[in-house]
């Protein structure tokens, strides 16, 4: 009998909240305050902070209630597909600026592709700040 009132004595798991939306989301959209809610249980690689959800984009389809996990969000997009951008290349001394037409979608720091209008190639580069696209060996 002293062993089971020892076992209640313990301290049980410590849940931790589970962030989940609210409503469904279609993909592409940018999350607000509203469009989350916490459940009170712990779920396995879901976000546990409403705080790391907000202002940042759904890459997939969220639906009422489930969980949000990590791979769910990123950055919102900054180039949207076929798009124009300014294409730049830095090497040295060396600097290349020209026009493109993105060919997908991109945050800040995502990499995509993107054809070159003058020459009709297409390069891989990486989304800037201001919505450019730099190419070449560190993109």
């Amino acid at each position: 009998m002293r062993w089971l009132f020892a076992l209640l004595l313990l301290p049980g798991p410590a849940l931790a909240d589970t962030v989940v939306a609210s409503r469904t989301i279609r993909a592409d959209t940018v999350l607000a305050a509203t469009d989350l809610a916490l459940l009170p249980q712990d779920t396995e690689g879901a976000l546990d902070d409403p705080r790391l959800a907000v202002g940042m984009e759904a890459r997939v389809t969220l639906y009422a209630n489930r969980p949000i996990r990590p791979e769910d969000l990123g950055p919102p997009a900054l180039v949207d597909r076929n798009q124009l951008v300014s294409l730049s290349f830095h090497s040295g001394t060396l600097s290349i600026l020209t026009e493109g037409r993105a060919l997908g979608r991109g945050g800040v720091g995502d990499v995509i592709r993107v054809m070159n209008l003058a020459s009709r190639t297409t390069v891989t580069g990486r989304v800037t700040p201001d919505g450019g696209v730099i190419v070449g060996p560190n993109p």
